[in-house]
This record gives structure tokens, C-alpha cells and sequence, in this order.
């Protein structure tokens, strides 16, 4: 026992057993909140009393969630279901139709347009998917698209919502971040999201004219005026609450609050939802709020063993021996990469970006910039197997297995990585936004 302690007491000694045995309780089946505690605390004990760790990890459970910036996300979850319940998102698939009728496969561009302007709405690469797909797959089946490319198509265009703002995920870089500007992340988001969504048009316009896919037919004015009309007042909201928060009118919990009110008015003029269908949308906002919070609980045990065992400084010690900018935001986003394949998204952010910080103060990296690349490279890991969350959700909206759509995803998955990169090595895609609005 005494070896196993002075094993665990050396930082390296203490990041595998916490990492082995993190891992190896996901295997086992274990909920990723419950295996992230049990690691921490297990670890924990090589460096805290056995009559004290257990307090220590209440105590900073609870300090986890104590943040009235938090109360933003289940906000913002709330008013993405309320936004597919309210039919909200059939109006912006008609506007994107309209936007990407006359190019080659104009209903997998009207797919990507509308993950973009849904996702920009409700902050959610999951509701997206299940919500812009769920309307649009029959139409694709309709037109004699191959429904694999299809769920392809809505699986890598999804992720978008969570760069374009108002994104959950930039919430917690925030908080975990020690207060990163979120008025900032939001606007650095926009270019990458919008490069992100353009990567996937750019390997849809290449399949289309290679299979022949057609475009839509030409809009009268009126139906393009009708189309516009019932559209905007959804994409009112994105100057409301994006708005208000970029210029000070109110916080971004404040702003996610009006999200909510605004979305059911919405929905209750439009009249395409019951009430019902309205508890449904508490009812899964209230489990995953609780889930993701849960989470966040979680993780700042984890965050406090890492600290006191000394994990982060092992971490960036390793990877700054590479001693080039070049190649430290190369591996860092090669881990990035990795850990999307095998983690969701929260769970990553909480506990990676202690971890990433400090490199990126190093190498003269901005926190927004960080954020908005671990975003990024996290986004891009929910599409693909074995934990991709979009994938999932994709694959069973198109009601078909994921073996089905691994090979038609690859072309997306490596447009949006080039995208990813070009984001990583050009700060200016991030920081022009927030910089031009006085943020920083």
C-alpha cells in the first residue's frame, strides 16, 4: 500500500492512476460524473487525510456550482427544446432552402444552413441534429438522397451550433477558465462556426456534382418575402440576446433568461406545439440541466486533486519541451482531437482546460483564442465514434446504424479538421470580432 502511495505522490505517478482509473470505470459501463469523482477521490487520498478528503470533495462540489453565470445553460437548454417543440426550426429550414436552392444538392446545403442558423439560436449541436434533421431527412429521402451522406451531412454541420453563439460550452470555458470575457467568446466564435459550416458546403458541392444531386427550382418574391417574414422573428432573437449581452444590456444568464420568454412567446403564436409537448421540453430541460450540472459538481473535485498533485504543471512541462509554438498548438491539438473521440463535451472542457491554460499563457496564446479551439477540436470529436454524441443522435434520427455512416462522414471529418486548423494557426478568425466591438 505504502508503494502504491509514494507512487501516486509523484505528479506523473498521480495522473496515471487517476486517468487508468477514469478510464477504465467508463469501460466498465460507470456514468462519466460518478467515474470522474471516484478517480479524484481515490487519487485524492495519496495527498489528503482520509477524514478530510471527503469533506474537501463536498466542499468543492459544491463551490463547482455555486456560479450564477451557470444558471445560463439550462436557459439555454429550455429555450432549444422549447425551439423544437414551437416550430421554430421549420421556418429556418424553409429559409435556408432558400438561401442554398441553386447549388448542386440544395437540400444537403439547406441541412448545413440551418444546423448553422438553428445551432446560432439554440446553442446546441444535439437539438440541431435532432431538430433541423428530423425535418428535413424525409425531404432528402424524397429527392432520391443517399440517406447515409445525408445523416453525414447533418452529423458534421451540427457541431456549428456550438461555435456560433449562444453556445453552453463557451459558458463553461468561461467559468473553468477563471472568467474568460463571455461576451468575447461569443463574437470569436462567429467566423469559425460560419468556416466551420462553409468546409462542409465546400465537401457536399463536390459530392452533389459528382452524383448528380439538382438544385431547387427558382422562388417567386412572394414566397421569398413569405419565407423571410416567418423567419425573422427567429432571427430577431439572435440580435436580442447576442446583442444585449455584446453591449452590456445584460449578463449572459440574464440573456438566456430572455432566450426562454422569448422562444415560448414564440412558439405559442405559431401554435405548432401543445402543452404537453411544452412539459416535455421542461422535463428533458430539467434532466439535462441536472446532468450536465452533476457534471460540473464532478469535476471540480477532479480539478482540485490535478491541482494539489501538481497534473497540469507535469502536463505543460511536457508538452512545452517542444519549445516551438508551431508544434505546441499541433499537439495540443492532436490531444484535443483524441480526447473528443473518447469523452463528451462537457466533461472535456471541465477538465482539460485547467490543463491547456497555463500552456497557452506560455506560448502568448488569449484565452479567447483557446477556448474557442478547444471548442472546436471538442465539436469536431462529437461526430465521430465511440462517444460522439451528434453521431449518435444523427444516426437515429436517419434511423440507420453508425457502421452506415462512418465512411460517408470521413470527407467532412477531415474539411472540418482543415478548418480547425486554419482557426488554430490564424488568431485573426477569433479575435477580429471582439476586438473590433471594444471586448478586449
Amino acid at each position: 500500500m505504502d508503494t502504491i502511495i509514494d507512487f501516486m505522490l509523484d505528479p506523473a505517478g498521480a495522473a496515471v492512476v487517476m486517468f487508468v482509473l477514469f478510464f477504465g470505470l467508463l469501460i466498465l459501463g460507470t456514468p462519466i460524473s460518478i467515474a470522474i469523482g471516484v478517480s479524484s477521490v481515490v487519487t485524492g487520498f495519496a495527498y489528503l487525510p482520509s477524514n478530510v478528503i471527503g469533506f474537501v470533495s463536498a466542499q468543492k462540489m459544491f463551490s463547482g456550482i455555486d456560479s450564477f453565470t451557470l444558471l445560463a445553460i439550462p436557459f439555454f437548454v429550455l429555450a432549444g427544446n422549447i425551439m423544437n417543440k414551437g416550430g421554430i426550426a421549420i421556418r429556418l429550414v424553409n429559409l435556408a432552402k432558400l438561401l442554398g436552392g441553386r447549388m448542386p444538392g440544395a437540400l444537403a446545403h439547406t441541412n448545413v444552413l440551418a444546423n448553422m442558423l438553428f445551432g446560432s439560436i439554440s446553442g446546441s449541436s444535439i437539438a440541431a441534429a435532432a431538430g433541423v434533421g428530423g425535418v428535413i431527412g424525409p425531404l432528402q429521402r424524397k429527392e432520391g438522397y443517399d440517406p447515409a451522406f445525408c445523416a453525414a451531412v447533418n452529423i458534421a454541420s451540427a457541431p456549428t451550433g456550438i461555435l456560433i453563439p449562444p453556445s453552453g460550452p463557451l459558458i463553461l470555458f468561461s467559468l473553468v477558465s477563471g472568467g474568460t470575457s463571455i461576451s468575447a467568446l461569443f463574437l470569436g466564435g462567429y467566423l469559425p462556426g460560419i468556416l466551420m459550416g462553409l468546409s462542409v458546403m465546400a465537401v457536399v458541392r463536390v459530392i452533389a456534382m459528382r452524383k448528380g444531386y439538382r438544385t431547387e427550382g427558382h422562388a417567386s418574391w412572394s414566397d421569398v418575402f413569405t419565407v423571410i417574414w416567418q423567419a425573422l422573428p427567429a432571427l430577431l432573437m439572435i440580435i436580442l440576446v447576442i446583442g444585449g449581452i455584446a453591449v452590456g444590456a445584460f449578463t449572459a444568464t440574464e440573456g438566456a433568461a430572455v432566450a426562454v420568454f422569448y422562444s415560448f412567446i414564440l412558439s405559442l403564436l405559431y401554435r405548432l406545439a401543445t402543452w404537453r409537448e411544452y412539459l416535455d421540453a421542461l422535463k428533458t430541460s430539467a434532466i439535462t440541466s441536472c446532468s450536465i450540472l452533476f457534471l460540473i459538481a464532478a469535476s471540480g473535485i477532479m480539478s482540485y486533486v490535478m491541482t494539489i498533485a501538481g497534473i497540469p504543471d507535469v502536463i505543460a512541462d511536457t508538452i512545452l519541451t517542444f519549445d516551438n509554438p508551431i508544434m505546441i498548438l499541433l499537439v495540443m491539438n492532436v490531444c484535443l482531437l483524441v480526447i473528443g473521440f473518447f469523452m463528451d463535451l462537457t466533461p472535456a472542457v471541465l477538465i482539460f482546460t485547467p490543463i491547456f491554460l497555463p500552456i497557452a499563457h506560455e506560448i502568448g496564446m488569449n484565452p479567447v483564442h483557446l477556448g474557442i479551439v478547444m471548442i472546436f477540436n471538442l465539436g469536431v470529436g462529437s461526430m465521430t465514434p465511440p462517444v460522439g454524441s451528434v453521431l449518435f443522435v444523427g444516426c437515429a434520427v436517419a434511423n440507420l446504424r453508425i457502421d452506415q455512416v462512418i465512411r460517408p462522414i470521413l470527407p467532412f471529418f477531415f474539411a472540418t479538421t482543415a478548418a480547425l486548423l486554419l482557426t488554430t494557426y490564424v488568431p485573426w478568425l477569433t479575435l477580429a470580432l471582439p476586438r473590433f466591438l471594444g471586448l478586449m
